[in-house]
């Protein structure tokens, strides 16, 4: 079965920054679009934002662009999310995972295998 694990999650002031990680098991998934997704308490699970098989193309939701990196280690077989300057409306559980349509419809498509999530508090 299909793994990925994130960590990196916690509690950060207003300004403050993150680094979430994306650790993924199978050699398949290498082959695979990783995108990172959000839920606050209440409210619909968003996109934030995917990057490409090769590490070379990102997407980013409007909202973190400018803010947010997304980079993939092949070697470590590991995605990170760089969070910087996070606001409190950046909080929620964050979720990777792995889906096997184009980055160019990224978030939309299928994403057939999920993390358990990490919880991003950012408050003063």
């Amino acid at each position: 079965q299909l793994q990925l694990v994130e960590s990196g999650g916690g509690l950060v002031q207003p300004g403050g920054s993150l680094r979430l990680s994306c650790a993924y098991s199978a050699r398949t998934l290498e082959e695979r679009v990783i995108g990172w997704f959000r839920q606050a308490p209440g409210k619909e699970r968003e996109g934030v934002s995917c990057i490409s098989s090769s590490g070379n193309t990102a997407t980013f939701e409007d909202s973190v662009k400018g803010r947010f990196t997304i980079s993939r280690d092949s070697a470590k077989n590991t995605v990170y999310l760089q969070m910087n300057n996070l606001k409190p409306e950046d909080t929620g559980v964050y979720y990777c995972a792995a889906g096997l349509s184009p980055i160019s419809v990224c978030p939309n498509g299928s994403f057939g295998s999920w993390g358990q999530g990490t919880q991003v508090t950012v408050s003063s």
